[in-house]
């Protein structure tokens, strides 16, 4: 199950605060219990500039570091597992093309408008994916999850799932926010019905959303969870996850996209 929703993100490519890949985190969760730790010491989720500070968010099975040059090889490696950029409804890189990726990113954080993570297995320490928080707007607490994508070894585990269950609490416990999006091309049934399971609700179609790489102009399908249904979507990505096997190498389609 893929994950694709969104754009590049970004930090000061000269100090992206990413962790080299198999760095040690400093607590170690218990259970299926997420945890939020800064990279360096404690401090408030937003800088003094109003952009999302970047932070590690560490559960059991996956750690979502701040992305940065230094994930560049993992990165190339996890969409080489199953070919990922050749998918026509998600907007994953090319192996070429990861710099340049990690580049916007970086560049889009220094603009305020997105927080990328790469996705790092906390069995292996190998980077499987990429995640982000995206179209931030601060004022009127919102952002959208978006620009997911994994690698084949681990669709279909415990690690999307955990990774939303991070990302969310984020967005609501720490951030305060009222609402999150997700967009996911209209083609992408797989997609869409993933994106139901996290207890989010369609709100609607937006019709000639978007031009993908192939130049078809596509509807994008938008859902929300707001902070009043986050209790409920909690619990029910935390069901999720303790019913979840971890074991790798199952197929599947795009999970959420954008």
């Amino acid at each position: 199950m893929i994950s694709i929703d969104g754009e590049p993100q970004a930090t000061d490519p000269q100090a992206t605060n990413a962790p080299p890949v198999n760095a040690p985190v400093s607590n170690t969760p218990a259970a299926n219990t997420p945890v939020t730790e800064a990279p360096s010491a404690a401090g408030p989720a937003v800088d003094h500039e109003g952009r999302l500070r970047p932070v590690v968010l560490t559960g059991r099975h996956v750690r979502l570091e701040p992305l940065g040059h230094g994930h560049h090889d993992g990165l190339c490696e996890a969409v080489r597992d199953g070919e990922l950029w050749n998918l026509a409804v998600t907007l994953v890189p090319h192996p070429d093309d990861v710099g340049a990726f990690i580049d916007q990113a970086l560049a889009a954080h220094r603009e305020g408008q997105q927080l990328a993570f790469a996705t790092v297995d906390s069995a292996t320490g190998r980077v499987a994916g990429s995640t982000r928080l995206m179209a931030v707007n601060l004022p009127y607490r919102r952002l959208e999850i978006g620009f997911t994508f994994l690698g084949r070894s681990w669709q279909r585990t415990a690690v999307n799932t955990e990774a939303k269950l991070l990302m969310l609490t984020h967005a609501f416990e720490e951030l305060g926010l009222n609402r999150v999006e997700f967009l996911t091309d209209f083609r992408n049934s797989a997609s869409r019905a993933a994106i139901a399971r996290l207890g989010a609700t369609q709100e609607g179609v937006l019709r000639s959303h978007m031009v993908m790489r192939d130049g078809f102009v596509r509807d994008s399908v938008l859902f929300s969870i707001t902070a009043a249904e986050w209790p409920e979507s909690k619990r029910r990505l935390t069901a999720a996850l303790a019913a979840r096997v971890t074991p790798a190498g199952r197929a599947g389609a795009a999970e959420a996209a954008r």
